[in-house]
């Protein structure tokens, strides 16, 4: 595991960027796994304006994104289709046919999530996935008390995700309550991991999953596992990774 302190959130983003054009400058048709919520916008926009300044290509780059509320259709403003499109897809070369996000107004949830850990499969894998992390220690939507063992699958929302993300929306009843989300086995089984974490709020759990011990309460800990994790924190979220490595 590599562990990363950044300046600040635009350093930590360009930072995040370059380590995702390498990917793709090494293999043009990598299956990226992405994520949403504030941490990676910057890493967005610094990924636009490689691609348009610099020339980075995304024709042949497969995504897989690693959640989507359920009840929300992709037009909803709140909805990660939406966020995808509107802060990042539209603005790159990639084929509309080469992204895949699950469903949220799916006829039936179960086959949905079988169809997507199927799709995950029959395009190789993921070659590198991208996380941030939840205050209460989740990654995509897994929460606290999730089975490790779990693959893409439908989530009900903690009610401290839930007050996390009423930010985002007008009301905290306007929050929806389920989500699908890839699950930690099918996060494990991507090749290289990218941990994204900012800001004062998440420097107690990104400490608690890289130091203290691997348990379903901090979903994030069992990246301890995983062969190839590199974990890209600003200087608020990385204040006790900054301690660990002083001493």
């Amino acid at each position: 595991m590599r562990i990363l302190i950044a300046k600040s959130y635009e350093d930590m983003s360009a930072k995040a960027a370059r380590i995702v054009a390498g990917q793709l400058y090494l293999k043009p048709d990598s299956v990226l796994g992405l994520a949403t919520g504030s941490t990676p916008l910057g890493m967005y926009h610094e990924l636009i304006r490689v691609h348009k300044e610099v020339g980075l290509d995304f024709a042949e780059a497969i995504t897989f994104n690693l959640d989507e509320y359920l009840g929300l259709p992709p037009s909803n403003s709140q909805s990660y289709h939406y966020y995808m499109n509107h802060n990042f897809f539209k603005h790159i070369n990639i084929r509309p046919g080469n992204i895949f996000i699950p469903a949220g107004m799916p006829g039936d949830v179960e086959a949905e999530c079988c169809f997507y850990d199927r799709q995950i499969k029959e395009k190789g894998g993921i070659n590198l996935q991208v996380l941030g992390i939840g205050v209460n220690g989740h990654i995509g939507f897994n929460e606290p008390d999730i089975k490790f063992e779990a693959t893409t699958h439908k989530v009900k929302l903690d009610d401290e995700t839930i007050n996390a993300n009423a930010r985002f929306f007008k009301t905290i009843e306007e929050v929806p309550r389920f989500a699908i989300s890839m699950g930690i086995k099918t996060i494990m089984h991507a090749k290289r991991v990218l941990l994204l974490a900012s800001g004062e709020s998440k420097g107690v759990v990104i400490y608690k999953a890289l130091y203290e011990g691997i348990t379903p309460t901090i979903p994030a800990s069992i990246l301890q596992l995983h062969q190839d994790v590199t974990v890209l924190v600003d200087e608020a979220a990385g204040s006790l990774l900054r301690r660990m490595q002083d001493e």
